[in-house]
Formats: C-alpha cells, structure tokens, sequence
C-alpha cells in the first residue's frame, strides 16, 4: 500500500503491517529480490544483538539485502506484528524526512526482539529508510514482566538465616567466584549491574569510592546535571515525579547509593582493581583488589566491564613553564567550591563545560577569574540543548522513547544533528555574536556543524551549555585569553608574547580525560590495551568503539556515556554476557 500524507491512524497501521508481512515472508524464504522491494536505495539497517551478536549498523538496500539473507537463518524470526503496549504508527519528521514511525515486535530462536520501522513513500509500495532490531529478552533467563515469583520468594525459614543473613553472605563472595565484575559504580556500572542481576547473572560491582554516588558527591559544589529528569531514569526504577527538572550532583549520588540498596545489588564499595590479566586456556580474568585497610582480594570472573565513564583518568596540559607555577595546581576533577578563593586570581584552562562551571563558580565566589582558550568550542543555550531529547516529550512511553533512540545509524544522526543545530544557532545568535565581540573562538560542532552531541560521541567534550558563564564573558565579569598568546606559565601566573603578565593564584585544568584504551593500559597492561584499540568515538562502521559489544580481547566490556545511554544500552551488553553464560552465543 502507498504512503499518503493525509493517512489516518488505521490506515497508517495497515500500511505497517502490510509491509511487516511482506517482509516475514521474504526474509522467511530467502527472497532476497522480495526483500529489495521492501527498501529505499538510502536504507539503513541497525542491528542491536538481534540477529547477530553485535551491534552494527549496514547502509544502501544491497547491502542490508545481502546482511538480511546472511543472518536470518540463525535467529530464524517470525511473528513481526504491532503489540498492543507500543505506541501506535504514526507520522514524523525524522532528520527532516516525513515518514511513518511503528514500533513492532517479532521472535527469534533466542528471545523476544523489538524494532522501529521507518517508512517513506516508494510508489505503489511502502518502502523503509531505517528498520532498527533489537534483542528484548532472553529465553529462559530474568523475570518477565507480571511473571509470578519463585514459590520460595515468601518462606520463613525460622532459626535461620533472614533475608539479610543471606544478602550479606551472597555480597561476600565467599564461596564462589564472581561471573562478572564491574568496575566503576556510576550510572553506567549501577545500570549494567541492575540488568545482569535481574537475568540471573552473578556480579559483583566495585568502586573506589567509600560510598555509592561519591563519583558525583566529591564533585564541584554548584554541579547539577545539564538535562532534564525525564531523559535519565536509570534502569527499572525511575525518579519521582517530584524531583527537581535538573538535578543537584548531591540528590543524584544518594538516589544512586538507594539504587544499590532497592536493586539489591553486590557492591563492594572503597575498592580499587590494581591489577589484572586473563587467561587464555581458563576463560576467566584474575583481578587483584586492594580494600584499604580490609584486605587484598583476588577474583577470577569470566567477564569483566569497564564502567569507569568516558572521563577517567585526568590529563594534565604539558604546557610550557606551568611546571614552575607557585600557586596552587588542580585538574577540575579535584575542584569543589570556590570558598578559598575571595579576593584572589584564578586561571581556568579550557572552556568546555567543566571550564564554564568553574569559572562561574569562583567568579560567584569572589574570584578574578580568566579562562584560557586553547581551541574553540560550542556554545549553546541550557534551553536549545534540551532539544535534543525532545523525542522524550512526544507522549510515548520512556520504552518506547528509548527504542526508537535506537534507531539512529549514524548517517542519520549527522543529517538530524545538522538540522537541529542549526536551528539552536539562530536561537542563540544574539549570545554568539556578543561571544565573538569578546574574542571567544566559537564553532558548532568541527568540521560538519553537527553540534555538542556529535561532539561528545566523537571525543567527549568540546561544548558548554550556558547557564550564565557566556554571559559573564560576553560582558568582560570573567576575562579571556586565547592559549597561543601565551608564551609561557611562570611561577606567579602567565606572561604573554607581548610581555604582559597574568597573575594567578590558582590554576584549575579543566583539558579532559583520557580515553578507556588508557584506563586499560593501567589496570591490564599495555598488551590488552593495544589489542582493544580504540575506546569511544565511531569506528568506520558507525558505531561507538567497542562500547556495549564484544571486544577484541575476550571478556572485557566496556559500558559508558549519558545517563540515558548506560540505560539504553546496558540492556543488550546484559544479554549478551548472559547469552555467553548460557551457552547460547
């Protein structure tokens, strides 16, 4: 049936599953003639772990034919139909194409799967732009939804163990070895760690902090996260309604630290991996823990993640003379309030978003304050930047929102991107031009204006949403210097090339976090890091490194990203590892 834009909703749902039929039934047979038909020529197909084990994205309608064929017969799917708990079918602009949007579901051999479907008009048939697949659940393996509880759930076991007597033993690890430990209990390990519990998968979650959260607790005293509540829910449990749109860092790290807690989690919190390395012949790591004061454990999972974030371990700027400063030294990381500061100068290098909070803090506080521009970045307002998860606030469901995310190939997240930053220039042109007046170096998103989230997925900073430090200075409050007109840090400051100086008191770094491939290269060595290679940022095939998929060195992981992201994707690294414990892969 041919798309037509006046359609009504039911007639939208007939288009979607006429064409769901059609392409069971090709795809059932190996038609891979009736499959081209099904496609546009600028198709995309997104697979998250549904017909294979991976996550990968294939382009152009020979090509997701060819793919289609090849994996099929594997997963063998069927059952493609609409369920009545999505959202219904209905007309969008996605990346500035009008199209229908369904969301659907089928069965493969290994579980239920879910995907998007988005068609545009191709004559006397309806034919795809983007098809998105994913893996829902896992045979046999975590409680469904409305699925009763073990028989057992309710027993009393009077004049023995309690519920707690055996959380606190299973917690200790005394008896058996972990299946999977994660490192790092931020959002991306409690998310993560959430879902293999819930598959019935045994993980122990470690952290170096003395408390749940304090990744986010010990952080700088005004930080509050920059998007809205609704986007970043953490797996299972959403926030309450009452909690504040923008969340305070400290309101973050308790719900997180009450996560752990209602989610039942094993954390072993004040533990660091010192050191590990995986043997071949055994399938299994042997990781070195040091709990402070408690002892030294070794452990030997099958499997382990990295969920230490896309910013781990500081890097400090090799710059000419800062080695002799006399004042006091800090990485952002380290920065917490700018009580101290009163009435003192203050150098922060950088102007990404830790560089603006920093700035604005001690500014707040009493500081004179000059930011150091080492290279441009992109300005945008806290309210344009919400923009981006506006499909949050179409009206289907926090599922279904997070499923249609994953139909996002990265060809259409560069045309999407494109639109709406140029969309948030206009908004914000009045704020750039005084910016540029300042001498601010600006740009929007190098080298193809995608903006601050292309940004972050391509290198992890690089942009500032403005929540008033732009405006200091635009209007000369917090003064700027660009880095090339430095000629060297000296111990009071900074001289310029035209022999001016700065003094300073306090030289705050905010210049970024190494990528993961280096956390590797700490903890397992320079073999392990070499073989995984590139940590974050797209390879050639348009997905991010490595992240939330199999790596080349077997079993590690690595989970990071937005709040939204480690919810998103820790759900298909969960039934992937599963998957391999069950013997499934």
């Amino acid at each position: 049936m041919p798309l037509d834009l006046a359609e009504t909703t039911l007639e939208q749902t007939d288009i979607v599953n006429d064409w769901l039929a059609a392409f069971e039934g090709a795809l059932t047979s190996g038609d891979a003639v009736g499959i081209a038909r099904l496609f546009a020529d600028d198709c995309h197909w997104r697979d998250v772990v549904a017909f294979q084990w991976d996550i990968r994205t294939v382009s152009g309608c020979d090509a997701v034919v060819a793919a289609l064929v090849a994996t099929s017969p594997s997963r063998a799917p069927k059952g493609f139909h609409i369920p009545d708990f999505r959202a219904r079918p209905r007309r969008v602009v996605r990346g500035g194409v009008a199209c229908i949007e369904a969301l659907f579901g089928f069965e493969t051999r290994h579980g239920r799967a879910a995907g998007v479907l988005r068609l545009v008009d191709g004559g006397a048939q309806a034919k795809a732009w983007i098809l998105a697949t994913t893996l829902d659940d896992l045979s046999g393996h975590g409680i469904d939804e409305g699925q009763s509880l073990p028989a057992d759930a309710f027993s009393r076991d009077f004049g023995g163990d309690n519920w707690l007597d055996k959380r606190n033993a299973r917690n200790a690890f005394a008896d058996r070895e972990p299946t999977v430990v994660v490192v790092g209990a931020g959002q991306a390990g409690l998310g993560i760690s959430a879902r293999l519990t819930a598959l019935g998968v045994d993980t122990l979650l470690i952290d170096a902090h003395e408390r749940i959260g304090d990744n986010w607790r010990k952080r700088y005293h005004s930080l509050t996260l920059h998007n809205e509540a609704h986007v970043n829910h953490l797996p299972y449990l959403p926030f309450p309604k009452t909690f504040p749109v923008f969340i305070p860092k400290d309101k973050l790290a308790n719900w997180f630290e009450s996560y752990a807690d209602i989610m039942d989690l094993s954390v072993w919190a004040g533990t660091r991996l010192v050191a590990g390395s995986y043997d071949d012949d055994d399938g299994r790591w042997s990781l070195t823990l040091d709990q402070g004061a408690r002892e030294t454990r070794t452990v030997r999972p099958r499997h382990l993640v990295f969920a230490t974030g896309v910013s781990s371990i500081p890097i400090m700027p090799n710059v000419k003379g800062l080695d002799t400063f006399a004042g006091e030294l800090m990485h952002s990381g380290q920065y917490t309030d700018g009580a101290d500061w009163s009435g003192r100068r203050a150098l922060v290098l950088g102007t990404g978003n830790s560089a603006h909070d920093v700035a604005q803090d001690l500014h707040a506080s009493g500081a004179d304050v000059t930011m150091v521009q080492r290279s441009s970045s992109y300005i945008v307002s806290l309210e344009q930047a919400q923009k981006v998860y506006a499909i949050y606030d179409e009206g289907p469901s926090v599922d279904d929102c997070d499923l249609i995310t994953t139909a996002s190939p990265y060809p259409f997240l560069e045309r999407a991107y494109k639109l709406s930053t140029a969309e948030m220039k206009i908004a914000d042109k009045a704020l750039h031009d005084r910016l540029r007046t300042a001498g601010f170096q600006l740009d929007y998103g190098a080298p193809d204006d995608t903006g601050f989230q292309m940004k972050y997925l391509r290198r992890g900073g690089g942009y500032y949403f403005n929540v008033g430090c732009s405006d200091l200075i635009a209007s000369g409050e917090i003064k700027l210097v660009r880095a090339d007109t430095i000629e060297t840090y000296t111990a009071d400051g900074a001289r310029l090339t035209d022999g001016s100086t700065i003094k300073a008191d306090l030289i705050v770094a905010a210049t970024g976090y190494k990528n993961q491939q280096e956390t590797v290269r700490a903890y397992l060595g320079d073999d392990v890091a070499d073989r995984v290679g590139q940590v974050w940022g797209f390879d050639a095939g348009g997905e991010l490194a490595n992240m939330w998929r199999p790596t080349p060195q077997p079993g590690l992981w690595f989970t990071a990203g937005s709040l939204a992201q480690c919810r998103i994707y820790s759900k298909y690294l969960a039934l992937q590892i599963a998957a391999q414990e069950a013997g499934v892969v």
